[in-house]
């Protein structure tokens, strides 16, 4: 193990200390008022809304220019289709990477105050993309605003993990995974009304102009969350205030130095990704679900505008059918899913959840995304009346909403301390499947049409998602106990 991994893995688990000892800075018991998990109901729930609109506002740019496409064509004279496809995907590359940024810079600085710069980020560069005069420009405006847009999807778990025991955890964490995937939905159909009754640029300003009232009711209710942070503040004021030097949080016995904590912080998630099964298995399902979720929204346009021949805007609607299924199945996850864990944990003998506990809905996913995909597809290539390929898509919402969810609260409740690290991993991969599958779906329905196109997907979604609850259910407690990083 090198220095870098030992020095991480340090900075991961909190030493062993005494709760005896006089000079241990930590919450003034169970139900300390300044514990986030003991704010007031209203309070937290207030956080869960504002973390849940960073969230939705950065997504929703993912796809919003869609139906614009060929408008941003014509108007910036780009021939080429990979180049027009690339001013759409950019702004997803960028979710690749910025994560691996901001998610350990929380865990050194906070969470708040890393998520509010970022989002001052993506607002000045999504307001850039409005003023682009040729193609380069827009390409990397979208690019640093989605560096700026990637940071609520990694920290907006962490606040909640910080904010919501884990029996509790399910409702609002449907709440902000929902939006995220809600927001791609919801883009396209705003964004081809405005392409064919306004002009393309509004896209950019209608998304600047309500990111700008979410970031100022961020500013009125959003408090640092993050329990390294507040007691680290708490105990600085009291060596402050009583002058006794030798008083320390959990996290920073052994004096490590800043440069230390920033550099192991910033290493964390790249370990996380290269060791952790966990991590490693459950983000190669979510990429592969986020991948075709992108994929399926980049056809839209081409099948309800060049098939059924449908105007921009009123082939926009019919994104409602991805929309209708992540509602049903973000619904359905949060309340079967808390139920699920509340009653396996009474039966376990002891009392207490095991993540596991989250795993079989997951397999309902995986049953639900290959009838969405072979429905869609084969309806779609014989052209059936309209309804049918939106109920293939509204199943395989469903689905996609099931399994994403079901990943996300896994791995908050493993990691639940370094939930912004863990979450980057997923992040990551499936950020470069949401970039990547946009860019050869066309070649490839040009090949095998949507039924054997979609098809092969399907066959896919089979053999990389039914396993994975089974292996998990089976081994995930043997690999979470031999973890060095899980920290309840």
């Amino acid at each position: 193990m090198g220095d870098v991994e030992k020095a991480a893995a340090a900075s991961l688990k909190p030493p062993a200390v005494s709760t005896t000892d006089d000079n241990l800075v930590d919450w003034d018991g169970p139900n300390d008022p300044t514990n986030p998990v003991n704010w007031p109901f209203r309070r937290r729930w207030l956080v869960t809304i504002s973390v849940a609109g960073f969230s939705f506002i950065s997504p929703t740019s993912t796809s919003m220019t869609a139906p614009a496409l060929s408008s941003i064509g014509e108007d910036l004279n780009i021939t080429s289709s990979f180049m027009l496809n690339l001013t759409l995907s950019s702004f997803i590359l960028a979710y690749a990477f910025g994560p691996f940024a901001v998610a350990p810079l929380s865990e050194v600085y906070g969470r708040v105050k890393v998520l509010q710069v970022s989002n001052i980020m993506y607002l000045f560069f999504n307001l850039g993309c409005g003023f682009a005069q040729n193609s380069a420009q827009l390409i990397v405006c979208r690019f640093f605003a989605g560096l700026g847009g990637s940071a609520p999807l990694v920290i907006g778990a962490g606040v909640l993990a910080d904010c919501w025991r884990p029996e509790e955890r399910g409702t609002a964490i449907s709440l902000f995974t929902m939006v995220t995937l809600l927001g791609p939905t919801i883009g396209p159909i705003v964004g081809g009304f405005i392409t064919q009754y306004s002009n393309w640029r509004w896209i950019f300003y209608s998304l600047t102009i309500a990111d700008a009232v979410i970031q100022v009711f961020g500013f009125l209710v959003l408090r640092e969350t993050y329990a390294p942070k507040l007691l680290g503040d708490k105990a600085r004021a009291l060596r402050a205030e009583t002058g006794n030097d030798a008083l320390y949080t959990k996290w920073e016995k052994g004096g490590r130095s800043m440069k230390i904590i920033l550099r192991t912080a910033l290493a964390r998630p790249f370990i996380f990704l290269f060791t952790q099964p966990i991590c490693q298995m459950l983000t190669l399902y979510v990429a592969y679900l986020y991948g075709l979720t992108y994929l399926m929204l980049t056809t839209f346009p081409s099948l309800w505008t060049g098939v059924y021949g449908e105007s921009i805007s009123i082939g926009g609607l019919n994104y409602l059918s991805l929309g209708i299924g992540y509602a049903i199945g973000t619904q359905g996850t949060a309340r079967i899913n808390d139920i699920i864990y509340r009653r396996l944990s009474a039966k376990s003998g002891t009392g207490a959840g095991q993540p596991e506990y989250r795993l079989p809905m997951l397999l309902v996913s995986a049953i639900l995304v290959p009838i969405g995909l072979f429905w869609y597809g084969w309806s779609a290539q014989a052209q059936i009346q309209w309804i049918m390929p939106d109920i293939g898509a509204a199943i395989f919402g469903i689905g996609v909403r099931i399994g994403y969810q079901c990943c996300q609260v896994y791995v908050v409740d493993t990691y639940r301390t370094y939930a912004a690290s863990a979450g980057a991993v997923l992040v990551f991969l499936r950020s470069l499947a949401g970039f990547g599958f946009p860019l050869f779906a066309p070649y490839m329905f040009e090949a095998l049409d949507y039924g054997w196109g979609n098809s092969v997907l399907a066959f896919i979604a089979i053999f990389i998602g039914i396993p994975a609850p089974f292996i998990l259910w089976k081994w995930g407690p043997t690999l979470r106990e031999r973890s060095r990083y899980q920290i309840l």
